[in-house]
């Protein structure tokens, strides 16, 4: 993809997060979000079949970067300017999050959350049966892996509201420590 290409995705993928911040999936129409990122229908088309594959083109974008991210500790945006790492992929997580990159807690928490809800935890899925499920399983091993992975990635999304909807009180170290507690003694 060339970089015009990729500004004019950007711009869209801008103009449908502000337009979700402000009203339900439901409501928004293509022509507002061609309005609000300025581009033509023909070109919305070009990258974008459907509202439904922007969407998921979107979610796909966010979480995509902030379950990769997290899998590779090398790409810490900056956090770990004093060389500490966090061990725990949760922690990463949790502080990818915190950096709020493309207002994703604001996605999280808004009108449409349950779309992006289900787009978040199913990308957690796969993180969690990979680095976890699989690698990490001590206690438990007649529990399917499917129902562990479904219990622990809704665990992670339920936390992460909490820790929104409480002004994000706590680090991600905190938050980190507190999900370990109740998770660990299952795997």
């Amino acid at each position: 993809m060339d970089r015009r290409q990729q500004k004019t995705r950007a711009a869209i993928f801008q103009a449908f997060g502000s337009l979700l911040a402000e009203q339900s999936y439901s409501h928004i129409t293509v022509q507002e979000i061609i309005d609000r990122a300025n581009v033509g229908r023909t070109t919305f088309y070009a990258h974008f079949e459907t509202k439904d594959e922007l969407l998921k083109a979107l979610c796909e974008n966010l979480f995509g970067h902030i379950i990769s991210s997290a899998k590779d500790c090398t790409h810490t945006h900056g956090l770990y300017s004093d060389g500490s790492a966090p061990e725990s992929i949760f922690c990463h997580l949790l502080q990818h999050l915190q950096e709020n990159d493309n207002n994703v807690l604001g996605l999280l928490s808004c009108e449409s959350s349950e779309i992006f809800l289900r787009y978040f935890k199913d990308s957690l899925s796969d993180l969690i049966q990979s680095q976890f499920v699989i690698q990490n399983r001590h206690t438990n091993k007649d529990l399917p892996d499917d129902f562990l992975v479904n219990h622990i990635s809704g665990s992670f999304v339920e936390m992460v509201l909490w820790w929104i909807k409480g002004r994000m009180k706590q680090t991600p170290e905190e938050l980190d420590r507190y999900f370990r507690a109740v998770i660990e003694p299952i795997l």
